[in-house]
Order: C-alpha cells, then structure tokens, then sequence
C-alpha cells in the first residue's frame, strides 16, 4: 500500500486544477525536504478519503483525497453515473439535473459533472446560473429526473464545499438514503481504483435546463401562500447572508403579492467569501447582527433571513428584553408554528385520510400535540429531510435546525424560500387580525402547551473527542440531569420506534423533560437537544435552563 507523499505523485498526475496542482506540488516538494509541516499536511489530505454517505460530499476545499476538489468530484460523478446505469439497465437512459450555488467552485464542480454524466451516455440538465438548493430539488420532480446533484455546502464555513445527491422515480425527488448511499460509495471506490479520471469520458453535450423550469417554481411557491389585505404596509428586513436566495425569492414576492424587503445590502448578492460573517448560519452568534441593525434603522416588523443556499429559514420579531432589541426565534418555534398553519390547512379543507405531521426526533414534541388536536397521523424520523420527506402522508415536516418542509408535492426536501412565504403569509394574516407573530406564538402556546428547548454545541477539534463521549454515556449512563432522574435511556443503535439504527442517545426524565444526544453529520460538533412541557412559559423556561446546566455538568465530568 503506497503511503501518502506517493499518493500524492498520483493525484498530482490527474489533477486538472492549476490552483491544486500548484498547491499540492509546493507540499509534495516539501514532504521530500523532510519538512514535517508538508508531511503532516499530506498525512491529513491523503490519509483517508472523503466518505460519501446520506449526505453525499461535504468538506474543505484542497487537493487530495480528503477535500473537495474537481478529482473527487470527478470521480463522485461517473460513481453515480454507473449506478444509475446500472438502477435503470432496462427502463431506458437515465437523466441527471445538476444545480450549483455561490460558493467557490461550485460552478467547476458542476459542470464538471454535467460533462461527465453527459459523457457516460447520461442526459445531463445542468441548471442555467447558480440557483436555491430548493429549485434543484423542485427540478428532479419537475422534469422527472432519474437524480439530482446540488453542488453545495449550505451553511458550512467559506472554504467548505459539498455535493448532494437527489434519486427521483420511487424516492420522489428525495435525497438519498441507505442503501442507495453504500452502492453509490462503492461504484465511486471503483472509480477512484481503476486510475486517472482523465480518462473518464466527457462530453459537451450536456443541456442547459430552460428558464421554464424557474418559472414553475416561482409560480408554485407563490401560490403557497398569496399576500392578503393584512399584508398591505409590512415593514420587514430580508438577509441573503451572501448566498443565491434573492434572485428567486423577489420573483415569488412579487407574484404573491408582498411587498419587497428592506435588503441587508452588504449581504443580499452571492458572495463565496462570506465576508461580514464568521459563519453563514443564521444559528451562529452575530450571523444575523447586520439584519437586525437595519431592522432598528427601519422600524421593522420583523427580520427574514436565508441561509447561503436558501434551503433553510430563520425568522426575528422586536423584543426589548433582547441583546440589541431583536430576538431570533427558535426553529421548534418557527416550526410549530408552521406546523399549526399546515393542519389547520388541511382541517379546512376537510379531512384527509393518512395526513400527516413529521419532524425529526431531535425536534420539539410540541408538533404531535398539534397533530393530535386536529387529528392527523405523526411520525418522529431520524435527522435530516431525506427522512423527514418520506413520512408517509407528509403535508408538513421540520428539523429544529431551521428546516422546514411546507409544499411537499413540490419539493421533497427542506426549502426556506417556500417556509419564508408561508411564513409571510401567517404574519400578514395576523396583522389584519391586530396581532404580532409574538402574540401569536403565545396563542399557540395557550392552544398546545407551553415547550421550551434548548441546544447545547461543542465544536471540537479532534473528532474522537466526541466518540469518546458517546461511549462514555453509554458506557456510565448518567442517573439524573439537573437534579432530575433519568428513568429511561433508548440507545438508537439497538433500533428502537422502528427507526433506522443511529448514532443518538435519548434519555427520559422522570418530569417528562427529553435530552437526546447525537454526533452532527456535517460538522465536528457534538449536539445535545433539549425540550420540556411546562405549566407555563416561565415554567418551561426554568425547566430547560436547569436541565441545560445539568447537561453541561455531565459533559465536564466526562471531560
């Protein structure tokens, strides 16, 4: 087996990137000075291999095995062409649509793939300019795609890029799942095995999807939620955080009806460099800072924002008991609350068999109580769209982490453009009724109950720290959290609910309090989630801010 410095001949021979060639030829000259910086650098680059799982690629950019770069794109590309070949051996040729945002590369990378589906006998679509991960996904069910690829990292820091992949036919314009994701792995491994990708076949005969394609999203996302009279006079901030959602959401406004945003300028056009934020996550402390002081300069309403690739949405309302006067709303908050407009839809438009509410296990149980009251099915999934989407009935699914799934007969994957104008439209019917979203958030919690969460990140620099915590837990499970008892503990790698096997930990107190513990799958953090039913806001409030003290006590004393 050929260690990393000859690793790195071999990539640096295949390698159709100057800016990568030129990188990796400055450390492959440094690695054989017996510079230990060079070696070490080569170590982590070719060490490993990027893994591709349920989320496809997601990593730093660079040269070599273990970063993102047009060689593992390369190879990435003609892996999911020979599966799709082999998927639909006898239902004639299969058919990709590529779609790519503003981040660095994004456009190589897609292009990239265009040429070499195209050239493995594929009909390849690429989208035709940088576009919302939601229009990709509208695209597969639109054009009845056999698959999709996004070229991007969604929220991920600057240097970071991804590649996600969408399977259409029975999956419906779903990402992928297992074991879809393992065959794909395999096909790429074999990839990557058999040599250069210079000698993968391409081919410009690739397709440029037509405007009409656009149009058909912007027409059916605004008719989610048309502008009524309430909506007349909205003053509200719209952030695009530097990424692709501005283009195509001021399309949807305009043919809904409401009335245009006042932009956060320095962030409203694509930009890969992020560069006002540290983060482009509307979560992240201070991501949000320049919405909110624009917000103050105009006396707004309310704050909207997407992240870079719009597949997510944040929403922020005035408070004057918040840092700086504005407060972010929580995505179980945002996500109830949608939840609410979605059966109340579906209750109005008379009952309907095997409708239904979804949101991940890691979300707030406040969406079953809403399912409940008006009679619809509910399903707890696994994180991530790519189960949430297949919840049988699915009319609405959300993830605490500012996903939410509002039109599912259009997009079969989380969509903060489509979320912002159902958003939108809850606000201006609210507003012709005299009330704020604050108010109506309190109405909710009079109708449902009173849920608080919380969430606690540890970002780590060694990844085996989080192992070690996992199994640390498992291995000495806590009695109590917060002085609370811990009187059940479901292990999901045992399977449990008739999920599939994960990575979590959920533990029951005896107050009826929830703590899930999970590894993130994008990002080296380790995630704890927690979400309690008080007997009154201030009673929640306290129950999650004791349980969240407890849950940082535990993490000290496991070190």
């Amino acid at each position: 087996m050929s260690g990393p410095l000859e690793a790195a001949r071999a990539w640096l021979a295949q390698d159709p990137d100057g800016q990568t060639r030129a990188e990796l030829r400055d450390l492959i000259e440094g690695a054989d000075a017996a510079d230990p910086g060079a070696l070490a650098q080569l170590d982590d680059r070719f060490g490993s291999r990027l893994a591709f799982g349920t989320a496809g690629l997601r990593g730093e950019l660079g040269a070599g095995s273990n970063r993102m770069n047009r060689v593992l794109v390369a190879q990435a590309a003609a892996g999911l062409a020979a599966f799709l070949l082999e998927r639909s051996a006898d239902a004639g040729t299969p058919s990709v649509v590529i779609g790519y945002d503003g981040r660095r590369n994004s456009d190589v990378f897609a292009r990239d793939s265009a040429e070499i589906f195209a050239g493995a006998g594929l009909r390849a679509i690429l989208l035709p300019r940088l576009l919302p991960t939601p229009v990709l996904a509208f695209a597969v069910r639109h054009l009845a795609a056999s698959a999709g690829v996004m070229v991007t990292a969604s929220h991920n820091p600057p240097n970071d890029n991804g590649y996600k992949v969408y399977l259409g036919g029975a999956d419906q314009g779903a990402q992928i799942v297992s074991p879809a994701d393992t065959e794909i792995a395999a096909h790429i491994q074999r990839v990557a095995d058999g040599g250069s990708v210079g000698a993968l076949p391409r081919s410009l005969g690739y397709e440029i999807a037509p405007e009409s394609v656009v149009d058909a999203y912007v027409e059916a996302t605004a008719a989610i939620a048309p502008a009524p009279e309430g909506s007349a006079g909205l003053r509200w901030v719209y952030t695009a955080m530097h990424g692709v959602g501005w283009e195509t959401f001021a399309r949807i406004l305009d043919a809904a009806g409401y009335p245009r945003p006042i932009a956060v300028e320095q962030q409203i056009h694509p930009d890969g460099s992020f560069p006002t934020v540290a983060f482009p996550n509307p979560e992240e402390p201070g991501a949000m800072d320049l919405a909110f002081e624009t917000a103050r300069n105009a006396n707004a309403d309310l704050v909207i924002a997407n992240d870079p690739d719009a597949d997510r949405l944040a929403v922020a309302v005035p408070d004057p008991h918040a840092h700086g006067g504005w407060r972010r709303l929580t995505g179980n908050q945002i996500g109830l609350l949608l939840g609410w407009r979605a059966a109340q839809a579906v209750s109005d438009a008379g009952f309907e068999p095997g409708a239904s509410l979804a949101c991940s296990l890691v979300s707030s149980p406040g969406l079953k109580s809403v399912a409940d009251h008006y009679g619809l099915d509910f399903h707890n999934t696994l994180t991530g769209f790519k189960w949430i989407s297949r919840a049988p009935g699915i009319v609405f699914g959300f993830e605490e982490a500012l996903g939410y799934l509002v039109n599912p007969d259009i997009v079969r994957d989380k969509d903060g453009i489509s979320a912002a104008i159902a958003m939108l439209g809850m606000v201006a019917e609210a507003r012709g009724r005299g009330m704020s979203l604050a108010r109506l958030s309190a109405e909710f919690d009079a109708t449902f109950g009173f849920f608080a969460s919380d969430q606690i990140s540890v970002r780590v620099s060694d990844v085996s720290k989080i192992a070690h915590i996992m199994a640390a837990m498992r291995q000495r499970p806590p009695a109590s959290i917060g002085g609370i008892a811990v009187e059940r503990i479901d292990d999901l790698l045992q399977g449990v609910d008739d999920l599939p096997p994960g990575d979590v930990l959920r533990l029951w107190l005896s107050d009826g309090s929830r703590m899930i513990v999970r590894p993130s799958g994008t990002e080296p953090k380790l995630k704890i989630y927690l979400d309690v039913r008080g007997d009154s806001a201030d009673d929640a409030k306290r129950r999650v801010e004791n349980i969240g003290e407890g849950a940082r006590r535990l993490l000290e004393e496991i070190g």
